[in-house]
């Protein structure tokens, strides 16, 4: 099963880049972030042709969640659980052919200190705990998204220019290594330990084309769904595209039970 994690940076602005690396990467399995775009007006019957089921919870203009799939999805619940007064559209969890998905798109946070670095912090402790209810259900978990987390120093081209970045900030780092020492992995790292891949560059100054980027979407696997990892890259090809995402796709590959 390949599965994949994409922040699209708006699916009707990226539609076309999204169908060519869905038809030639072929993924069983696709979590797609930052839609931008409400339930309704998602280009559904586009992704449907290639083969796909789909799972959608947005919202206008901002944020927006969804999930692919080729096999059925199940047992579907919109909204980060726990966390009910959040009225902004970040969290959709699925059961897919046995596997626990979550796609995730976690708050920025910038300007840190302040309220919106305050709402991040506050994010995550509320995911914490649903990851750690999900652990106990002793089945494969594949948690993914945009983490808005530059998780080490390895991850990002600069470590010093992005200082006080709310990407980057102690209190951000610490609470992902909180969901790693629950007992999920990082599944890029898993397999590559080769420092500085990047998952993002910015629009501006160049950063695609100088290779100045972060690492900031990630596939969090628990024990039963890393044991079944064979595989796990970022594919660059859809950054280099006319009206590309600010994001590519970060895959894996899960060997069948």
């Amino acid at each position: 099963m390949k599965v994949a994690t994409w922040n699209v940076n708006s699916i009707k602005a990226r539609l076309p880049n999204v169908l060519t690396w869905l038809a030639g990467a072929g993924p069983d399995v696709v979590l797609l972030q930052e839609t931008k775009t409400v339930d309704d007006a998602f280009p559904r019957l586009e992704i449907e042709d290639l083969g796909y089921n789909l799972a959608v919870h947005g919202q206008r203009s901002y944020n927006g969640v969804a999930i692919l799939s080729k096999q059925p999805i199940e047992d579907i619940q919109a909204g980060l659980p726990g966390n009910a007064a959040d009225e902004q559209a970040r969290y959709l969890e699925a059961t897919i052919a046995g596997i626990r998905f979550a796609s995730i798109y976690l708050p920025n946070g910038n300007p840190a200190p302040g309220p919106k670095y305050d709402y991040k912090l506050d994010w995550m402790v509320h995911l914490l705990s649903r990851a750690e209810t999900l652990l106990a259900t002793e089945t494969p978990i594949v948690l993914a998204g945009d983490y808005n987390v530059i998780p080490t120093d390895d991850d990002v081209h600069d470590a010093a220019a992005w200082h006080g970045d709310a990407l980057i900030r102690p209190e951000t780092r610490a609470l992902f290594r909180r969901l790693l020492h629950l007992g999920y992995s990082d599944a890029f790292r898993v397999l590559n330990a080769t420092p500085h891949r990047y998952s993002f560059w910015d629009y501006q100054g160049g950063a695609w084309q100088k290779d100045q980027g972060i690492r900031i979407d990630h596939l969090l696997l628990s024990p039963q769904a890393v044991d079944r990892l064979t595989a796990a890259d970022i594919d660059q090809e859809p950054r280099g595209k006319a009206k590309a995402s600010d994001h590519t796709p970060v895959w894996i590959e899960l060997a069948t039970a």
